[in-house]
């Protein structure tokens, strides 16, 4: 019999899910995981509970429900002030976890480089290097989690053709200031934000 892939022999289980045992164990307040100490609310649950005699026993389009999409569409549209197609600019996906994936491996290809500012929340080194691309991590340096403009430059240098900016950065909750994100953007017309 063949072997199995290789690629995911460095990941280990998710730290995540690693705290939750270890918070577990300990009887720790668990602040690793979302989970909610409220109930949802009443009018989503009496939705839920009408739904099932109304024929919905299908899944949706694999890209999201067309309805869906443009509900989207419509509030992304007003927050955002421009116009967003809900048929050839939104992907409805399974949560943030499925949505970085789709988006980097949309953008790179085997051997491309990507920037991804570090700490970083564990799925997009994962993502990157799971895609065939090669992640340059730039730091962000405690206690402010401020980056290093001259790191960030030499990231530049390697010519990567995107970048990773979680803000709030998760899981530091960093919030890039408008004089670093105009740092981070000017002269990268040639490179695909993410």
């Amino acid at each position: 019999m063949r072997s199995l892939s290789t690629r995911t022999e460095g990941f280990t289980d998710s730290v995540i899910r690693r705290m939750t045992r270890i918070s577990n164990q300990y009887g720790a307040v668990n602040l690793s995981q979302g989970f909610p100490d409220f109930d949802p609310p009443k009018k989503i649950l009496q939705r839920l509970g009408e739904m099932p005699g109304e024929n919905y026993h299908q899944y949706s389009i694999t890209w999201g429900a067309q309805n869906l999409r443009e509900a989207i569409a419509r509030k992304q549209s007003h927050f955002m002030g421009m116009d967003i197609d809900p048929n050839r600019e939104l992907v409805v996906t399974c949560g943030s976890t499925e949505a970085m994936m789709a988006a980097v491996m949309t953008v790179t290809d085997p051997g491309d480089k990507l920037i991804v500012f570090s700490p970083f929340y564990e799925n997009y080194g994962a993502d990157v290097i799971l895609s065939g691309a090669q992640p340059i991590y730039v730091p962000l340096h405690p206690p402010t989690f401020d980056f290093d403009p001259e790191e960030l430059e030499a990231a530049f240098r390697q010519n990567p053709k995107a970048l990773i900016l979680c803000n709030p950065s998760n899981p530091s909750g960093k919030v890039f200031t408008r004089e670093e994100l105009l740092q981070i953007a000017p002269s990268r017309k040639s490179m695909i934000p993410m």
